[in-house]
């Protein structure tokens, strides 16, 4: 499918854009560009796989809810600017 430029300048007012006649070249080529894309996804074999109504359908895989340090101090407190020992250090901020 190929759009013409009437047709770029139809989607053009639906969308309440305003395009010059130097735009509308341009975009006639993004969106011929798009549709290609669009059409090579019809080429896809899709035989055999069913319809995706939607992701609530899927059941969550759980891992076990356990509590930890997260194993990582170190590369966390790398990043800090002053640090004593496996804590970081703070300016004092009430006297």
């Amino acid at each position: 499918m190929s759009l013409d430029p009437a047709a770029v300048r139809r989607i053009a007012s639906l969308a309440r854009l305003r395009v010059t006649d130097a735009q509308v070249a341009q975009i006639q080529g993004e969106l011929n560009g798009i549709l290609g894309w669009i059409d090579q996804l019809n080429e896809v074999d899709v035989t055999g796989v069913e319809p995706l109504t939607g992701g609530a359908l899927m059941a969550m895989r759980m891992r076990e809810d356990v509590v930890t340090d997260g194993a990582q101090a170190e590369a966390v407190l790398s990043n800090a600017p002053d640090r004593d020992g496996p804590f970081y250090t703070v300016p004092k901020v009430v006297e």
